[in-house]
């Protein structure tokens, strides 16, 4: 397919991307989702191929690559195995990315070597039991005593918790819904009264683990502060951002592949004597599912270019996200359909892309959430 925006670059990260998906991924996707098996060592893998340091600058041992090949990389995976890319966008553009993007130079040369070599995994903590889109009404607490702060609470949902060699967590150290009582702490995973707890039995998404964070009387010394107290929610938005278009090529990933597989599937299926793509019902849909997906890449490939070029990307990363991921779950919905009853069995791929799609509409902030923000920033036209 002719891309405008493919350069030779671009295209290399593609078939790199694509090829390691065809050898180290595709053999195992559907062992590794109905036993809900993480697989540590394919990230290690991952790690050699450096797609665990995408945007990472080579000096931290990074890619040193831009939003454009990293939403490649997502999209290449991603058609294969939404698990795998969402664990592989949450480890880029949530922990390491926070770490890159408002560490000090100390940090970054401790932690962003082992992260981007995929030596560590990394898991983020925003998220808990009573606040999800309320990011601003944390429970976690970080009091201060002397030169450390001692942090209780737990956080909910978090990618990699189990497994993870180290978090960036944001704790309450402030006044419950100040934007200014919010702080990140990073927390290597051996700190004493820091526990993961039981990985949670997900509808999709299985292969990427999911479970809670536990502090019981957690130590942690000022200098895991990332920049200073008091800005960690400034920089979970700001985090968040980039975030959004990590999800859009998620989407965009599991749409393309769910797609294909029922283009694959109408162009072998026959009834009354023809293919069912020759069908106008089943021609059209699939007309339309590949112009929205293509509308979809459009929207997250503006949204990358922006990030790339360093502006603010607030409006374009939430309506990519908002976007793609709708559609996600519209493809994948059609594509269980055009396979008719196989569809509803595991023997075709198209019921885990289903599965799969409908985190995209959740992670990283709800449909509502980004209409929300959308409107505030559309607002700022008048």
């Amino acid at each position: 397919m002719l891309r405008i925006y493919e350069n030779e670059q671009l295209a290399l990260v593609r078939e790199s991307a694509k090829q390691f998906t065809k050898e180290f991924i595709k053999p195992f996707v559907k062992d590794w989702d109905e036993k809900q098996y993480f697989p540590i060592d394919l990230f290690k893998k991952l790690g050699e191929y450096g797609f665990m340091g995408i945007l990472v600058p080579e000096k931290y041992n990074g890619g040193g690559l831009g939003y454009q090949e990293y939403i490649t990389i997502l999209d290449e995976i991603s058609q294969v195995c939404g698990a795998i890319g969402l664990s592989l966008a949450a480890h880029n553009s949530l922990c390491t990315n926070h770490i890159l993007s408002f560490a000090s130079e100390i940090q970054k040369q401790k932690y962003l070597p082992k992260l981007a070599t995929g030596e560590w995994i990394g898991a983020w903590g925003l998220t808990e039991t009573s606040s999800g889109s309320d990011a601003a009404g944390l429970s976690t607490t970080g009091v201060k005593e002397g030169e450390y702060y001692i942090i209780n609470g737990s956080k909910t949902f978090i990618t990699h918790a189990i497994s993870g060699d180290v978090a960036v967590v944001m704790v309450r150290t402030g006044n419950m819904g100040d934007k200014k009582g919010v702080t990140a702490f990073i927390i290597d995973k051996d700190t004493p009264g820091f526990s993961a707890g039981k990985k949670l039995d997900k509808l999709g998404m299985r292969a990427s683990e999911t479970a809670s964070l536990f502090f019981d009387n957690c130590k942690i010394h000022q200098d895991q502060i990332i920049g200073k107290e008091g800005e960690g929610f400034v920089q979970a938005l700001k985090l968040l951002d980039g975030g959004r278009i990590s999800i859009a090529a998620l989407s965009l990933g599991i749409a393309r592949g769910a797609y294909l597989s029922a283009l694959r599937y109408a162009n072998e299926r026959e009834q009354f004597n023809q293919k069912i793509y020759d069908f106008q019902a089943v021609g059209f849909c699939l007309a339309d599912l590949s112009t929205k997906i293509e509308a979809s890449e459009l929207l997250v490939r503006q949204a990358g270019q922006l990030k790339d070029g360093g502006k603010t990307v607030t409006k374009e990363s939430a309506m990519a996200k908002l976007y793609a991921s709708e559609i996600a779950v519209e493809v994948s919905n059609e594509a269980v359909q055009i396979h008719g009853g196989y569809g509803f069995t595991k023997d075709y791929p198209a019921e885990k892309f289903f599965r799969d799609a409908k985190l995209c509409t959740i992670g990283e902030g709800t449909s509502s959430i980004q209409k929300m923000v959308i409107s505030r920033e559309i607002r700022k036209d008048v």
